[in-house]
């Protein structure tokens, strides 16, 4: 073999083994991430608070004062 293939060669499993890390390690990174949540999420009208509940709930009880509310839709 000529050195110019050679040098090819080792350039090119170098490269190829990188990528199979980086793979590696995108979909392992991906596995371990928390799903999106299927809570709702609800602001008081009186007291601004931000919460969230479960999402079979249309409306629920605000935690800090009391009041019902419906939920945010962005």
């Amino acid at each position: 073999m000529s050195p110019s293939a050679l040098i090819f060669t080792y350039v090119a499993v170098l490269l190829g083994a990188l990528a199979a890390a980086a793979l590696y390690s995108e979909l392992r990174r991906r596995r371990f991430q928390p799903g999106p949540s299927e809570d709702r999420i609800f602001r008081c009208s009186r007291c601004g608070y931000v919460y969230t509940d479960d999402p079979d709930v249309d409306r629920s009880r605000c935690t800090q004062c009391g009041r019902f509310n419906d939920v945010i839709e962005f």
